[in-house]
């Protein structure tokens, strides 16, 4: 059993990751990006999500690059910087950074789908699971043509890819991100179930 004092000392210091790495996911890319390049409001365009997919509808490929990498590297940004101060605490970070991704303070609580943050929390986690994450998307991407389809298969398989690279400690972790992702893409499940999922080059208005 955890000795409470153990606990109670390490307590600031989980809610310090948690809170950093809430803080650094929930920089909103997307909307900075946009705005910087004269795009406008990324949330007046296409399904009004501030990432990287939606910023694909401005037409720019540069600026939804740069949000792809932007979101993926506050995700690996709040992994490294925790894990500095131990593994317990890249874990909480890992944690936050996604629900700052999700919900950002800035945005009222809405942002993105949390995909290519999620992306940069396993590079940084155990890169191999985040290469098999990506190579993942790119199958089903170029078989189904979907974002969402890729996204949510790759998703439910991470914590699959943990195990395969004997990552035991990062499978609960990796479940708990699984079903914020999936609460994330829950309109695009039920497109998805009713066969109304836009493929890529459709117009997606959700």
């Amino acid at each position: 059993m955890p000795d409470p004092i153990s606990w109670s000392a390490a307590m600031p210091y989980y809610a310090a990751a948690l809170f950093v790495g809430y803080l650094l996911g929930s920089i909103p890319f997307g909307l900075i990006i946009t705005r910087f390049a004269g795009l406008g409001d990324i949330r007046d365009i296409g399904s009004g999500n501030i990432g990287a997919t939606n910023a694909l509808r401005t037409g720019n490929k540069w600026v939804a690059g740069a949000t792809f990498l932007g979101d993926m590297s506050k995700g690996a940004a709040a992994v490294l910087l925790a894990r500095q101060f131990g593994p317990d605490l890249a874990v909480i970070a890992a944690f936050g950074a996604l629900v700052g991704h999700l919900f950002p303070v800035w945005l009222r609580f809405k942002g993105g789908k949390g995909i290519s943050t999620y992306i940069g929390v396993l590079l940084a986690l155990a890169w191999p699971v985040g290469l098999l994450f990506c190579a993942t998307w790119l199958v089903v991407a170029l078989i189904f043509r979907m974002s969402s389809l890729s996204s949510l298969v790759a998703s439910l398989l991470s914590p699959v890819y943990f195990v395969w690279v004997d990552q035991w400690q990062m499978v609960e972790l990796s479940v708990l991100l699984v079903i914020l992702v999936f609460y994330a893409h829950r309109e695009n499940i039920r497109r998805l179930l009713s066969g109304t999922e836009p493929r890529f080059g459709q117009k997606d208005d959700a």
